[in-house]
């Protein structure tokens, strides 16, 4: 059973970096809510089937993802989804082959495979981008773009960065990008869906984001995304709620690919404690784990399940599904 937020999440009630992206060019030229959900699609695909399948009427339109340039909706299924956080918790672990198994494999910003490959896979099929994350993208542009033909890139942002009357800078960038490199898949996530991201968090948690001025993070956005997209979803690399307060605890920097950066658990308290400017993490992981309860999600790296997980004020599930 295909799992959607109230049938996908549409149903519920930065300066231009020309610089960067000429960069690219060169690059190109010289290299390389608690109710189960209900299917709209048809009979989905074999396991390890193709992503993109030749029966178009198999893949569901989501109109809440909208492509650069022809402004056409993204169409995209699949029956099993790896969803690949980018936790230091994957360091060491020897995940790569059990992630490239899924049908699709969803990573998050700048998160690279190359030398991680073991631990973390080699396939991209999706790759969510924050707007504060592109020139993260456009730096590592060998391995994320000139060797991403086939991945879809699916960007956020605030809508006034995302605007298309050439005023919306992150959308500028994107457009030139588009320009530059055609066979690329970029999709950007729509105003009105960016609003309904809002809205599902504040039917989750209670919490009105902007009142609060939380910012939502690139993992709420791709678990959501995959939610759209995916039958079943298995996460690599996310510990639960309880975690950063438990004796399992341990110390793992906040991205496998940045040894020295901040440690993981560090971060998530920081962030959680502020009452605003920051990312509420451990609450987005309750959230996360209330659905787990309901729909096809499982968590591995390290391995745990929404049971062994404390109630928390938020009660709410998939509005819809």
């Amino acid at each position: 059973m295909r799992i959607k937020v109230c049938q996908g999440v549409s149903g519920i009630l930065a300066v231009t970096m020309v610089t960067s992206l000429m960069l690219v060019y060169k690059g190109i030229y010289s290299d390389s809510a608690p109710m189960p959900p209900t299917p709209t699609h048809g009979s989905p695909p074999a396991p390890g089937a193709a992503v993109k399948s030749q029966d178009k009427v198999t893949e569901p339109v989501l109109q809440g993802y909208t492509a650069v340039l022809d402004r056409k909706p993204l169409k995209m299924y699949c029956k099993t989804c790896a969803l690949v956080t980018s936790s230091g918790q994957l360091v060491g672990k020897n995940m790569g082959e059990e992630i490239d198994q899924s049908q699709c494999v969803i990573r998050m910003n700048d998160a690279p495979t190359h030398g991680f490959q073991k631990d973390v896979g080699r396939r991209t099929t999706v790759r969510v981008i924050a707007h504060s994350s592109l020139q993260r993208v456009l730096r590592n542009r060998q391995q994320l773009l000139n060797s991403s033909q086939d991945t879809v890139f699916i960007h956020w942002g605030p809508s006034h960065l995302m605007r298309r009357d050439g005023k919306g800078h992150v959308y500028n960038s994107l457009r030139l990008l588009k320009h530059v490199m055609p066979t690329l898949n970029i999709y950007t996530i729509s105003p009105i869906q960016m609003l309904k991201m809002d809205e599902l968090f504040k039917k989750e948690t209670g919490i009105d984001r902007k009142i609060s001025n939380l910012w939502l993070s690139t993992g709420w956005f791709t678990m959501a995304t995959a939610l759209e997209l995916c039958d079943r979803i298995s996460v690599f690399g996310m510990v639960p709620p309880d975690y950063c307060n438990s004796s399992l605890r341990h110390s793992v920097p906040y991205h496998y690919y940045e040894p020295s950066g901040p440690e993981e658990c560090s971060l998530y308290l920081s962030h959680e404690k502020r009452r605003k400017w920051s990312h509420h993490f451990i609450t987005e992981k309750i959230v996360f784990s209330n659905w787990a309860q309901i729909l096809n999600i499982d968590f591995h790296q390290p391995e745990w399940g929404p049971s062994a997980v404390r109630d928390s004020s938020s009660t709410a599930v998939p509005a819809g599904s």
